[in-house]
């Protein structure tokens, strides 16, 4: 399973963009590492510097104080559509007769090749497989007819599935949030030599780095427009429902974080309390999986009375493991990554704590590593309820054949992971640990039942089309 991408958008009145960008996307780098780039408008033109691999590899922070610009955009990524090659590094950028435009997305389009296929019938060529492109293809051609607004409310209604992205239409900064609000986008106010100036991001973490003012979430259906001296915001889609991704609050987003109005880590010491409610065990020791199970061990630990205790360290200069192509290169991967503190487990029963357990293969080996180091029994708790359904809306998941929980009982995998036992976190103690009801919460991969329409599968809140949206425009203007 890989995590999401990260986006971020900077505006100020004079200059400092591409510094500042250059921070917030370090901010940002969980989100993803196989690519960064940076976008500058200035002076009528768009500057792209991007590159495979993480943001230090792709870009000298002192070479980019020489960068002239005031807007910029930029974008760290792993692929969910499109493979990992340098021209689906993002941002993407296009220029027609209206100039130039720069796109940074986070998200997944269901539609996507439906769309694509339509294009090419009308004579476009693409020169990346990224679902980015068709967005900048379609935006293009209503911008050649219409105002900003107007073009991002056409594109709004053809394009189903996930998306947040940060763009550049010259010297403008766009931000854009999907109707259903999947993937998380957040406003704030920072400060770089002496200007003020708003930043468009993932997550608030990319404020916070900027000793910045965390303003509000980006609505779902809202599009912001801001120039040097101002920012518009414009709603132009607005349903019943959201459908907020629940791994962002479980796995992908820092957990000093605020998504969609909650703390991220206060969300994950929930599920761990929830967690020792549900599946209580007699043991010595709580520990967590590094570093995605920490925070929940925490809350294990507070709730069951049993002392947090570490027993596996990381290795941090060791990628995440399902980036990995191979089961082989996997194993030797976690070997590397992940080495048992044996002084901390020796004839110890252990609790460990993860976020999810995916195929199972790396959750078996350990459960092996903690056993080798002298545990005397190794016990699983999971802060997620079992993955059964691949994501279609922004995150790289293995199909059902591959999923371990689509194909085994929780018995089985208990089993197949060689633990002494293994619990869940229920739907509903997922969902009340996140505080947001459930119809506001994307559980496709958790239920099979999707919020969009997704070809092949079941659907229960599907997304509208044009003539059901609930459409409204405020026009609400802020100035600098």
């Amino acid at each position: 399973m890989n995590e999401a991408c990260g986006v971020v958008g900077v505006a100020f009145p004079t200059s400092g963009a591409a510094l500042s960008i250059y921070h917030s996307l370090y901010s940002l780098q969980h989100r993803g590492q196989e690519s960064a780039g940076i976008s500058i408008a200035h002076e009528g033109n768009t500057r792209s510097i991007k590159g495979m691999g993480i943001v230090p590899w792709v870009f000298k922070g002192n070479d980019l104080l020489a960068v002239p610009g005031s807007v910029g955009i930029g974008h760290v990524r792993y692929s969910t559509a499109g493979g990992s090659e340098l021209e689906n590094a993002q941002p993407l950028t296009i220029n027609f007769s209206g100039g130039t435009i720069a796109i940074a997305h986070n998200g997944n389009l269901v539609n996507s090749e439906e769309l694509r296929l339509d294009l090419e019938q009308r004579g476009h060529i693409f020169l990346s497989d990224s679902d980015t492109e068709v967005i900048a293809h379609l935006l293009v051609k209503d911008l050649m007819r219409n105002n900003l607004v107007e073009a991002m409310r056409r594109l709004m209604r053809r394009i189903v599935g996930s998306y947040s992205f940060v763009m550049l239409l010259n010297d403008i900064l766009v931000a854009v949030r999907d109707p259903l609000g999947f993937k998380p986008l957040c406003l704030g106010k920072i400060e770089s030599e002496g200007e003020q100036g708003y930043v468009v991001a993932s997550e608030s973490v990319a404020i916070d780095v900027h000793d910045g003012e965390f303003v509000r979430d980006i609505a779902p259906g809202e599009v912001l427009v801001i120039t040097r001296d101002r920012m518009e915001s414009h709603q132009i889609y607005k349903q019943k429902n959201t459908a907020h991704c629940v791994f962002e609050y479980v796995y992908f987003a820092r957990p000093d974080s605020v998504i969609d109005g909650r703390l991220v880590y206060d969300v994950r010491l929930k599920i761990g309390e929830r967690l020792a409610s549900e599946h209580p065990v007699d043991a010595d020791m709580i520990s967590p999986v590094p570093d995605s199970g920490i925070t929940s061990a925490i809350g294990y630990s507070k709730k069951s009375g049993t002392e947090y205790i570490e027993a596996l360290m990381k290795n941090r200069y060791v990628g995440r493991t399902f980036i990995m192509p191979s089961d082989t290169v996997r194993k030797r991967a976690v070997q590397l990554k992940l080495n048992a503190i044996k002084q901390n487990i020796k004839d110890r029963r252990v609790v460990l704590v993860d976020d999810s357990v995916v195929r199972g293969n790396t959750s078996r080996r350990i459960v092996d590593r903690v056993r080798e180091a002298g545990a005397a029994e190794v016990h699983v708790r999971i802060g997620s309820p079992p993955i059964v359904s691949p994501c279609y809306l922004g995150i790289d998941m293995p199909t059902r054949e591959e999923l371990i929980a689509s194909q085994k009982s929780v018995s089985e995998i208990e089993a197949a992971i060689r633990a002494e036992t293994l619990g869940y976190l229920s739907i509903d103690g997922l969902v009340e640990s996140i505080g947001i009801p459930a119809n506001d919460l994307c559980l496709g991969c958790l239920t099979g039942v999707y919020p969009v329409e997704i070809p092949g599968e079941k659907c229960v809140l599907r997304q509208l089309r044009l003539e059901e949206f609930d459409c409204g425009d405020s026009g609400e203007v802020s100035s600098f």
